[in-house]
């Protein structure tokens, strides 16, 4: 009897998947560009979710046999199986990744606030210093003259200027120390 049942069965599948896949061929042939640009609407230009969405869609419908009988509702069925497809999506944790996008949401606008209480300190330590070492460090720091243009700016030999500035800097870390400032 399972000899006889079994090549029974497996000829009504047969005969089952062959005018399923006639149906669904056909299902896809009337209603698939429509379903695909439905659903690209849905996921706002976004391809490869689309193709997944309406790949589903297609996959549920062969699912369904009833809808693969009935192709009088089966455009309805499709455009409602793959909104809520997509809603579903985005209500699990995989849709609240972050996205790839060409346009940024704000501009980004650089805080400048740190950098202006850091210069407010270092002039206020600059000020404890004495001015033979404020005008080294205004040249070879802040100009941003090398030693010899700082010898002759200031008239005095290379090798004071790198002594200066030396003994400056030390003089600069001990009053922002004092101060608490700059890091």
């Amino acid at each position: 009897m399972a000899a006889v049942a079994g090549p029974s069965w497996t000829r009504r599948r047969r005969e089952v998947s062959t005018s399923d896949e006639l149906l669904l061929r056909a299902l896809h042939d009337e209603h698939g560009q429509a379903l695909w640009r439905h659903v690209v609407s849905l996921t706002d230009g976004d391809h490869a979710r689309a193709q997944d969405v309406v790949q589903e869609t297609f996959l549920r419908a062969w699912r369904n046999p009833k809808v693969l009988a009935d192709t009088s509702a089966a455009r309805g069925w499709l455009f409602t199986v793959a909104k809520r497809i997509v809603i579903d999506e985005w209500r699990t944790s995989r849709s609240r990744h972050e996205r790839v996008s060409a346009h940024l949401p704000e501009q980004v606008v650089p805080d400048t606030t740190e950098q202006a209480v850091d210069r407010h300190v270092v002039g206020a330590a600059l000020s404890r210093l004495s001015s033979e070492h404020q005008a080294v460090l205004r040249e070879c720091y802040f100009r941003g003259a090398s030693v010899g243009e700082a010898s002759k700016a200031l008239g005095i030999p290379a090798g004071t200027v790198k002594s200066r500035t030396h003994y400056a800097l030390r003089a600069l870390r001990v009053a922002l120390d004092e101060i608490g400032g700059v890091r």
